[in-house]
């Protein structure tokens, strides 16, 4: 269990290292850097090249009968005079505008988790230590309650009572023995006692292992009490800083809104946590409870099923006694 919070603690230091990390330089458009002669050139009717060549300041002029004279063959003047007022027009020889750019990479691209982070507060770092220590107990949990429900044997444990049934304790011993099963290491402890305290020695066993499956719970029971009280903490201490600027008319608006953002942000996080913490609290509890109620009924027919075989034995001995003691006496 040690390797499995290490690797989750590790795996959580990787994670908000990579949301820490600043995003990527957006690229922009190869046509803002593009030169302004190009644009113009690109917006430049083919019909009128004359108008903007540099060589020809009488193509210019609106008034110049040369221009009329330097129609191509085949087109009307008509159809020149759209292609010169475009070449002349000066959102023509304006280069065209730049894309806005925009992040690539959404919320986590730019680091919106490390903004609101930074916005809520001091407290924030409390509140991102229990959830750190939320995340690791219930992942450690998961694991253990994982690996339990593949260690658990009821055909063994049925195969134990039917050996004690039939009065052979050493079988079931034997059975018993280097299982993995809960039940069944709590049976092996009360059948290798049975002659000293068989009740003391089921009790012992069943408490180490009601311990070993609810251990964390109170970690988790605490996180999810804690949590909200570091919410409401941050609530007061951002409504402080907001009420600290109400004097200053010059930085009123912006400080009270921070301070209020940094109030709710702080809030949501530590209900959020609880809430998180809540749930998986619930059920490894419900797990525990069950498991409980397991050992003790096996501890309760172990006990039936030994106290019959004794019962009997003592009944065959007292049975035996005084027929022994008629036929002497007669």
């Amino acid at each position: 269990m040690k390797t499995s919070l290490i690797v989750c603690l590790l795996s959580l230091s990787l994670a908000l290292t990579s949301l820490a990390q600043a995003p990527a330089a957006p690229q922009t458009s190869p046509a803002a850097g593009a030169p302004a002669g190009a644009g113009a050139a690109a917006v430049t009717s083919p019909g009128a090249p004359a108008a903007m060549s540099p060589g020809a300041p009488a193509a210019m002029s609106p008034g110049a009968p040369a221009q009329m004279g330097s129609v191509p063959p085949g087109q009307s003047p008509a159809a020149a005079a759209p292609a010169t007022s475009a070449a002349l027009s000066p959102a023509a020889e304006s280069p065209p505008a730049a894309p806005e750019a925009t992040p690539s990479g959404g919320i986590l691209g730019s680091n919106w988790l490390i903004d609101k982070f930074h916005r809520g507060g001091p407290v924030m770092w409390p509140i991102l230590l229990v959830s750190i220590v939320g995340l690791t107990v219930v992942i450690e949990r998961i694991f253990w309650w994982g690996g339990r429900w593949f260690r658990r044997d009821p055909k063994r444990i049925e195969k134990v009572f039917t050996a004690i049934e039939h009065g052979d304790t050493t079988e079931a011993s034997r059975l018993s023995r280097g299982s993995r099963d809960p039940v069944l290491r709590m049976m092996w402890n009360g059948l290798n006692h049975q002659h000293a305290s068989l009740q003391g020695a089921l009790q012992v066993a069943a408490g180490i292992e009601i311990k070993r499956a609810g251990r964390f719970l109170v970690v988790m029971d605490t996180l999810v009490t804690l949590a909200p009280l570091l919410g409401l903490l941050g609530t007061i201490t951002g409504l402080i800083k907001s009420f600290s600027f109400l004097g200053n008319e010059e930085l009123a608006v912006q400080a009270v809104t921070g301070g209020i953002a940094e109030a709710l942000i702080a809030t949501a996080c530590g209900l959020g946590i609880a809430i998180f913490a809540l749930i998986p609290f619930n059920f490894f509890t419900s797990r525990v409870a069950n498991l409980e109620f397991e050992l003790q009924t096996a501890a309760t027919n172990l006990e039936v099923m030994l106290g019959a075989q004794t019962a009997a034995r003592d009944l065959e001995f007292t049975g035996q006694t005084p027929a022994s003691g008629k036929g002497s006496s007669i």
